[in-house]
């Protein structure tokens, strides 16, 4: 895109994008890229969103809103760390622990073998399912390897039943994952993102399914973002909330803290939840918030731990039968901590689709969180527990409910010079850290060509690697 044909009165076309999440740090920074001049409000002190990291006031730790991991089949949200400089803050597993409550193991991990069967050695000596489980989920993977089925009113428990899944590998192998990944029971999650999940992530390539984990506290990973525009003569305003937005043909004008700001254009990258308090009044407005409205949240809840003395080897392993779903070894994974001498061990557990813990009180969850974890990891009886807390993000995702896509909107908006932006919007991706940096490509691209250029902003797939080449993707 050429500086003419971005030039409006002789000066490069401005953008404001509201909200400081991945969705709008991805639109800015591609937008940036392409000679636009960007300006990024956040209502709060960082930037990251749901993705964020603070120093929390009752412990005086750095901590993660919630624990965010990333799988190898992520290829935008890859892109983005690489345009951010920031690609080497993330370590790379290939192996994945499951423990059960008294401390038996199983793991799965890929081999040499092509997709998708490279984890077929591993799952066929994994200890925590029986051979009955085994082969009933593989022949529901084998469902799959041919192409996701269509979104409909089924949800994927049914389906699991349908093809004759056993409670336990219901319990000890899709659950796990799925409610992890969707952040929602089964029972509630659309067949389509699931099924997308495991054939996307685990059966189309190795690459694919590695876990990815941040090296250093979120805000610290996303925080570049604003050096970034500044460099390519952007603007990043923090502690800066919208107050009130006006769109005619010729372009918008924006109020926030008081002054007034005018633009050529604008995006909204602001969860669902919260977009009639940025759009500009009346009827247009009303009927957007009413589609939106059909959407709902689901909650996280990160509960973390500090004891005086390690409990684990293991970084990360997925817990099973229990409340607590994952534990995430912090002073093992964070490079500050794992460099801090006797540091003891701080540890994050994670519950997904927390919606019966919303109720509880600090103090009950953490002592239902040390008394679970002590079924998996006994030293956990002998350690002190230094200090703890709870972190509850009440609307942490959108509920991929079976046919939810008919109500997540597309970029383009009945204002010509506003679009919309977020992991809640048409992605095709489930509410995601991937899903927001694809939201905020592609509504970059739809503002680019409403511009007078095209863009392409969007990273493609991973490609299929083994006999996943044989399918369609």
């Amino acid at each position: 895109m050429s500086d003419a044909e971005l030039k409006r009165d002789g000066k490069l076309a401005s953008v404001a994008v509201i909200g400081g999440g991945l969705a709008g740090i991805s639109a800015a920074c591609a937008l940036s890229d392409a000679g636009f001049r960007v300006t990024l409000f956040e209502r709060r002190a960082f930037l990251g969103g749901r993705a964020s990291s603070y120093e929390h006031p009752g412990t005086g730790e750095v901590v993660d809103n919630c624990q965010h991991v990333l799988l190898g089949c992520c290829t935008n949200l890859r892109g983005l760390y690489k345009r951010l400089g920031v690609e080497d803050k993330v370590h790379w597993y290939k192996r994945i622990t499951f423990i059960e409550p008294g401390g038996r193991s199983g793991a799965i991990e890929a081999s040499g073998l092509p997709a998708p069967f490279h984890s077929a050695i591993s799952f066929a000596t994994f200890k925590l399912l029986s051979l009955r489980d085994k082969l009933g989920i593989a022949r529901a993977l084998l469902a799959l390897v041919s192409g996701v089925p269509e979104d409909s009113s089924e949800d994927f428990l049914g389906w699991l039943r349908r093809k004759g899944q056993t409670q336990a590998a219901i319990d000890r192998f899709w659950a796990p994952v799925l409610i992890s990944s969707l952040n929602e029971e089964l029972d509630k999650s659309s067949v389509k993102y699931a099924a997308m999940v495991f054939r996307d992530a685990f059966l189309k390539s190795a690459e694919a399914g590695a876990m990815g984990l941040p090296t250093v506290p979120l805000s610290e990973l996303y925080g570049v973002a604003s050096e970034y525009l500044r460099a390519r003569g952007g603007q990043v305003l923090l502690r800066s909330a919208v107050e009130a937005m006006e769109c005619d043909e010729n372009g918008v004008k924006l109020r926030s803290n008081d002054r007034d700001y005018a633009f050529d254009y604008v995006i909204s990258a602001v969860p669902f939840h919260h977009l009639g308090r940025i759009l500009p009044k009346g009827k247009q407005a009303d009927e957007l918030q009413q589609v939106v409205n059909h959407l709902r949240t689901v909650p996280i809840t990160g509960v973390h731990l500090w004891f005086d003395r390690e409990i684990t080897p293991l970084e990360h392993a997925a817990l099973l039968d229990r409340n607590i779903q994952w534990m995430f070894q912090k002073s093992k994974i964070i490079v500050r901590e794992a460099e801090a001498k006797d540091a003891g061990s701080y540890l994050e557990l994670v519950v997904s689709s927390s919606k019966t813990l919303l109720e509880m009180s600090r103090g009950e969850i953490i002592d239902l969180a040390v008394k679970e974890l002590a079924e998996f990891f006994p030293a956990v009886r002998d350690a002190k527990l230094v200090k703890a807390t709870v972190i509850k993000e009440v609307h942490a995702t959108f509920a991929p409910a079976p046919l939810s896509d008919e109500y997540r909107l597309r970029p383009a908006s009945p204002w010509p010079r506003l679009f919309l932006s977020g992991d809640w919007t048409a992605t095709g991706w489930p509410s995601t850290m991937e899903g927001a940096v694809r939201a905020g490509y592609l509504t970059a691209e739809v503002l680019s060509s409403a511009a007078g250029s095209a863009k392409r902003f969007v990273v493609p797939d991973l490609k299929a690697q083994g006999f996943m080449r044989l399918f369609r993707p």
